[in-house]
Formats: C-alpha cells, structure tokens, sequence
C-alpha cells in the first residue's frame, strides 16, 4: 500500500510554507515581460510553472492566495476539501478526487485574488495533488493569512479561519 512517506521519498518533496509537502516539477523557459502584466506583478514571471503537492491528515494546506488562477489536479491518495473565500467574501468548497459519481472532480481552478484553504478527507490518510499557475509561480505573489486580519474581512468565516490558519 502506497504511503505520504513512500511519495515524499520517491518525489523528494519537501515542507511547503503553507502546509504540506512540495517539490517544482517544471518552471516553463519564456518568459512574460513585467510590462505585458500591466504592473500587476513585480517583475517578469515565467509562462508557467506546476509542483507535486501532498497533504496529510495532519498537514493542511493554510489559509493563503496568490494573483494568479492556481490548478489543482488529482492523483492518489483520498479527496481533498479546498475551501475557498472570494474577494468580496463568497465561500465555497470543492471535493477533489476521483469519486465522480458522488461529486468529486479529477481538477479544479482557484482564481487569483481568492484566499483558499485544503484539507485531506479522512484520519491518517493522504491527498496527492499537482498545482499548475499561470503566470508562473513567484513566491512574491503568495501572501499566507494572519487570522486576525482574515477575520476583520470576513467575519461570517470566523471559524473556518481559525481552523485553517496558523497565525
């Protein structure tokens, strides 16, 4: 039976400031001029950019966003809950996973700008994902969630926050 231990040995993945577990598996060569993102980003950003992403029962995925649309795409292990705040403070979650006829889905788009939070479904278990964005991935672009200041903004969330933030 494959283990997070069995993948995070094979993949070489390592802890990711969020939560969980990551390695950068492919950082496209081209890049996009800062002057073609409209000031938006601080600097020229690759193409694209995607990581192997794992998460325990014990390792979620904490409150973060960042400017670009993230994708996440299913691989092995159990589902995995994304809870999802909009801009202007609509929440809504999606099952990640291959149990489609119960609603799951194989792939899911955050948009830029929304904070999101990931959780594993079940005690003991794994989730293993991909995670693709475009423009590609800058560290300068995540921003994680301090939960005071998560909660002066949406305040109906208060307790999904404090349950997936660590700050």
């Amino acid at each position: 039976m494959l283990t997070a231990k069995d993948i995070i040995g094979k993949f070489d993945l390592q802890p990711h400031p969020e939560g969980g577990f990551y390695k950068e598996t492919y950082r496209s060569a081209g890049q996009i001029s800062s002057s073609a993102l409209d000031g938006y980003y601080s600097g020229s950003r690759n193409y694209a950019t995607s990581i192997y992403f794992l998460l325990t029962s014990e390792a979620f995925s904490a409150f973060h966003r960042i400017k670009q649309d993230e994708i996440w795409h299913f691989y092995e292990g159990n589902p995995i809950c994304i809870h999802s705040i909009s801009p202007s403070g609509i929440y809504s979650k999606i099952i990640l996973g291959m149990a489609i006829k119960k609603g799951e889905v194989p792939q899911y788009v955050v948009p830029g700008g929304h904070w999101f939070a990931a959780e594993v479904i079940g005690n003991g278990n794994f989730g293993f994902v991909g995670c693709t964005v475009s423009p590609g991935f800058d560290f300068a672009d995540f921003e994680l969630a301090d939960s005071t200041n998560l909660i002066q903004l949406f305040p109906a969330h208060q307790l999904l926050i404090k349950q997936f933030t660590r700050v």
